[in-house]
C-alpha cells in the first residue's frame, strides 16, 4: 500500500497511545519509590488505565457523534496529551492516578472511529489493510516506543517519559489537523439505534471473540518476564531482546493480517488461531532452551497481532449501519481479553501448576477461539444456504 497520508497521522496517534499505555509497566519501581507507594499499588495505574478505556469507549462515542471525524480525532489526542500532560505534573500517587484515567478516556474512541476512518480512506477492497495500517503504529510502539520511554525514565526520571509523549501528543494534533479530509459526522441514527445494534447476536459474538481471541495472547505475554527467567534461565539482557523481537511479531502478524483479511477474514482468524494454538502447545516445552524460544517468541508474535484486524472489521462489518459504538467498545474488549488472560494466567500460578501450564491455558483460550470462529462460520453458511 502506497504512503497514505490520513493513514500514517492515524498510525501516528496510535503509536503515542500504545507507548502511553504500556511504558509504565517499565517505570513502576521508579513511580513507586518517588510517590512512596508499593510496587502492586502503582500497579493499580495500569488497571486503572484499562478501566478508563473500557468506561470511555462508549462513553466517547455515544457524545460525540455528530462532531465531524477530523475534529472529533484531533480533540481526542487532545485529551491524550492533556492527560499525559497532567502525568508529568503529577505530585502524589492520587493525582497521577486522576492523570492516567483521563488519559485512558481518549483511548477506545480514537482506534474506534479511527478504524472507521481509515477503512474510508481506501478502496473497498483494502479496507482491512487501511485498518492495519492504523494499528501499525501500536505495534511499533511496542518495539522502539516503549522501550525508548522506559530508558529516559531511568535515566532523567519516570516524568520525563511522559514530557516526550505529551510533545507527541501535540505532533499527532498537527499531522491529524494536515492530514484528513473534512470529513463530515456520520448520518446519525441516534444513541438508542447505536446501543440497539450493539446487543445483535452477529456483534455480540464477535466482541466476545475479541476478549477471547486478546485473552489467549495475555495469557502468556503478561506473564513472559518471570517465565524467561524462570524456564529459560534468561539475562536481563535476554528478555529485553524477546520483548522487542515479539513485538517484531506483532508488526509482522498485523502486516499480513489486514492484507489476509480483505481476502478472507473467516479464513484469516481459522489460520491465526490454529498457529497460535500450535504455537503455545509446543512453547511449554522450548521455553526452556533460548534459541528455540526465541523463534516460538516470533512466531506467537505473528500469529497473536493477525488477530487483530479481521477481529475489528469483523465487528465493522456485524454493525455496519451503526458502526462506531460497537468499534470503540471492541476496543474495550481488547482491554477486557487483556485483563482475563492475565488474570487466567495468574490463576495457574497461584495453582501451583508451573509456568509451563500458563502457555497449555493460553493455547485452551486460542481453542476457545478456533471453536466459536468455525461455529460463526457454520451458522453464517447454514443461513445463507435457507435464505437461498
Amino acid at each position: 500500500m502506497r504512503i497514505n497520508p490520513p493513514l500514517v497521522a492515524l498510525a501516528i496517534g496510535a503509536f503515542g497511545i500504545g507507548v502511553t499505555e504500556f511504558a509504565p509497566m517499565g517505570m513502576l519501581p521508579g513511580i513507586a519509590a518517588d510517590l512512596g507507594v508499593s510496587i502492586p499499588a502503582a500497579g493499580l495505574l495500569v488497571s486503572a488505565y484499562a478501566l478508563g478505556v473500557l468506561l470511555g469507549a462508549p462513553l466517547m462515542t455515544l457524545t460525540t457523534g455528530r462532531i465531524p471525524r477530523r475534529y472529533l480525532l484531533i480533540g481526542l489526542m487532545a485529551i491524550f496529551t492533556l492527560g499525559n500532560l497532567m502525568s508529568a505534573l503529577a505530585t502524589d500517587y492520587y493525582s497521577l492516578m486522576v492523570a492516567r484515567v483521563v488519559t485512558s478516556l481518549n483511548h477506545g474512541a480514537f482506534f474506534g472511529v479511527g478504524s472507521i476512518v481509515a477503512a474510508s480512506v481506501v478502496a473497498p477492497q483494502k479496507r482491512a489493510g487501511a485498518v492495519a495500517a492504523m494499528f501499525m503504529g501500536l505495534t511499533l510502539a511496542t518495539i522502539g516506543g516503549v522501550p525508548l520511554a522506559a530508558w529516559f525514565g531511568e535515566l532523567f526520571g519516570w516524568r520525563t517519559a511522559f514530557w516526550g509523549i505529551t510533545g507527541l501528543g501535540v505532533l499527532t494534533m498537527a499531522a491529524l489537523w494536515f492530514a484528513l479530509p473534512n470529513l463530515p459526522a456520520p448520518q446519525s441514527v441516534g444513541v438508542l439505534a447505536e446501543i440497539r445494534v450493539l446487543g445483535r447476536g452477529p456483534v455480540l459474538g464477535a466482541l466476545a471473540l475479541t476478549v477471547v481471541g486478546s485473552g489467549a495472547m495475555f495469557t502468556v505475554f503478561t506473564y513472559i518476564a518471570p517465565i524467561l527467567s524462570s524456564e529459560t534461565h534468561a539475562s536481563t539482557a535476554y528478555i529485553t531482546a524477546m520483548l522487542v523481537l515479539f513485538g517484531v511479531g506483532l508488526t509482522l502478524g498485523n502486516m499480513w493480517g489486514g492484507k489476509a483479511a480483505d481476502r478472507s477474514i473467516d479464513r484469516t482468524l481459522i489460520v491465526s488461531l490454529s498457529v497460535l494454538i500450535l504455537v503455545l502447545l509446543a512453547f511449554t516445552a522450548l521455553m526452556r532452551w533460548p534459541l528455540p524460544a526465541a523463534v516460538a517468541i516470533l512466531i506467537w508474535g505473528i500469529a497473536s497481532f493477525a488477530l487483530v484486524p479481521p477481529l475489528q472489521m469483523r465487528v465493522m462489518e456485524a454493525a455496519k449501519d451503526a458502526p462506531n459504538l460497537a468499534s470503540a467498545v471492541n476496543i474495550g474488549a481488547f482491554n477486557l481479553g487483556n485483563a482475563i488472560g492475565a488474570a487466567l494466567g495468574g490463576a495457574v500460578i497461584k495453582a501451583g501448576l508451573g509456568y509451563p501450564a500458563i502457555s497449555l491455558a493460553g493455547a485452551a483460550m486460542a481453542g476457545l477461539g478456533l471453536l466459536m470462529v468455525l461455529a460463526f462460520a457454520w451458522r453464517s453458511r447454514t443461513i445463507a444456504t435457507a435464505v437461498a
